[in-house]
Formats: structure tokens, sequence, C-alpha cells
């Protein structure tokens, strides 16, 4: 995956509040053991933590002391964002709001862009309090999409992904996913707690791969609003098997055998591996975001 060298990059789409605390926050998942469970259960889940038990007990998310001065001067162009891992993340970022941009306007609707808080360790939202062992969520609460970047090692190290480039752009893509099932209503209709293969849960998150799939199958197509050139160039098979690869890796099957060493369907939030893959594949082959309509 490559990136538009002389592309301006948008760093106002993060937050990056890395290396700040939380005044007060009492969270109340740790790390080791605990939260590598956490992570299993939770992973890319999509909605805010307090869903898996994980808010702090009612206290209000403190405003985040953001370092953006230091994000904007690191990353300027597409060519910071070919070097470095957190532009690469903030380039993805505008990819993805520029493609739902454009494509609510050709729906005769209106995009609300959401930011991306980077986090280290632990991050109060809207939702609770969260540690970094839940994985990148999105807040519907706040309408934020939180990562920590240190995950997308871990996605590699701990959950056996091949990872590369376009593996990081497809959990951001996901995640966006989430906030347009937000503001399209469908996060609300679809959130009754039930699990297993054909749950509302399973639905949101395979949809949620399928406008993944979508972005990427437009992403070096789209133009840039400021420029009228796309800012991704280029986007390879290679790129796309990485991010099916990390699709499969994430799968509710995978993360059980891995972690629990037996397979419960009944208790699957994600979808399996081929499921994902699955859905993410109907996305790109298609782009066309009527082709992701899980629930039917």
């Amino acid at each position: 995956m490559q990136f538009d060298d002389d592309a301006d990059l948008d760093t106002s789409e993060v937050q990056d509040t890395r290396g700040s605390r939380i005044p007060g926050g009492g969270v109340t998942v740790g790390g080791g053991v605990i939260g590598l469970i956490v992570l299993a259960v939770g992973l890319l889940l999509g909605v805010g933590p307090d869903q898996l038990g994980l808010s702090s007990g009612g206290h209000r998310p403190a405003p985040p002391v953001s370092s953006l001065p230091q994000l904007a001067q690191s990353c300027r162009t597409g060519r910071d964002a070919n070097a470095r891992e957190d532009c690469r993340v903030v380039a993805v970022v505008n990819s993805v709001q520029d493609y739902w941009t454009q494509e609510f306007r050709d729906r005769h609707s209106t995009y609300r862009q959401a930011p991306t808080v980077f986090f280290s360790r632990q991050v109060a939202t809207a939702c609770g309090t969260a540690t970094s062992a839940v994985g990148p969520f999105y807040c519907p609460g706040d309408r934020k999409v939180y990562i920590d970047l240190d995950f997308f090692d871990e996605l590699r190290t701990k959950f056996g992904a091949s990872g590369g480039p376009f593996a990081q752009a497809y959990v951001v893509a996901h995640e966006y996913g989430h906030h347009v099932q937000d503001l399209t209503g469908v996060l609300a209709r679809n959130q009754d707690g039930r699990t297993g293969t054909s749950s509302a849960a399973v639905r949101t998150e395979l949809q949620a791969d399928c406008y993944a799939g979508v972005w990427a199958h437009h992403a070096t197509t789209a133009p840039d609003p400021a420029t009228g050139r796309p800012l991704i160039t280029s986007l390879t098979q290679a790129d796309i098997r990485d991010g099916l690869d990390a699709a499969a890796a994430v799968g509710d099957d995978r993360i059980q055998e891995r972690f629990q060493g037996r397979v419960n369907p009944e208790t699957w939030t994600h979808g399996s591996a081929a499921q994902r893959q699955q859905w993410f594949h109907q996305g790109y082959r298609t782009g066309d975001t009527a082709q992701c309509d899980t629930f039917r």
C-alpha cells in the first residue's frame, strides 16, 4: 500500500493522547492473562467498553490531553505516511472518511466525521474507561474510534496475522464501518446482547468487515478533495491478502481455539475466520454497500 508522496495529511481527524494520563481513572481490567481473555472477547467489537463490563463505574471521561501539534509536525504528507506507522494510520483515516463523505453525498445524505483517538495503555471515553486489552473499538457515545497502536504488533505476534500496512488499514476501516452503522441506525437496532453464529452482534461485525472491503475497492480511485488525486496510489493483491489474513486472525473460532483451546459457536460475537474473510471480500469485489446486507 502506497500513498501519494505529495498529498497533504489532515491530522485534525486524529486526536493523539499517547502518554497522557487519565485523572482519577480507575480501570477495572488489567493486563496479563486477564487482559488477553478480555481482548479475545472484545477484539474489534466496535461498541464501547461498557458493553464488555469495562466501565470504570460512572467516571466521566476526562478531556484528552492531545499532542496534536507534534502529530501535525510529524505527519504532513503522504511521504510521511509511507515512512511512519502513526502517519500511515492518519492517512488511512483520511482516505476512509473521504470515501464515506462522498458515498453519503451520492445517497443524498450527510456523513458526520468521527475522530480517531490514539492512546496508550488506557483511555476514558463516553462509553467508560478501557485499557489497551480491549483492542481497537468504536464508542457510539462520543462517536470516536480508539486505537492503541501497539495492537498492530499484537495482531501479528499474539493472533498470528501476517501483518503489513494493509492489515492495519483493514482494522481502521472496520471500525469506521461501525461509525457508518451508527449514523444509519444499524448499531442502535442491533444491540440485544445475544451471541451465536446468527446473532445480531455477528451480523453487525460482518457488515463492518464488508464496509471495510467496499472502502478498499474504491481506495485507489476516490479522489482526495484537496488534490483531486487518490491519496492511496497503490493497493496490491498482496495487500488484500494481508487484509484477509487479518480478518481471519480475529475470527471467533481462531481466537477461541488460540486462547481457550476449544471452539464454542454459541458464544460468537464476530463470526468465524471464513465468514469475516468472505464478507470483506464481498465488499472488496463489488464495491457496493448494498451488497453488505448481512441481516438478510
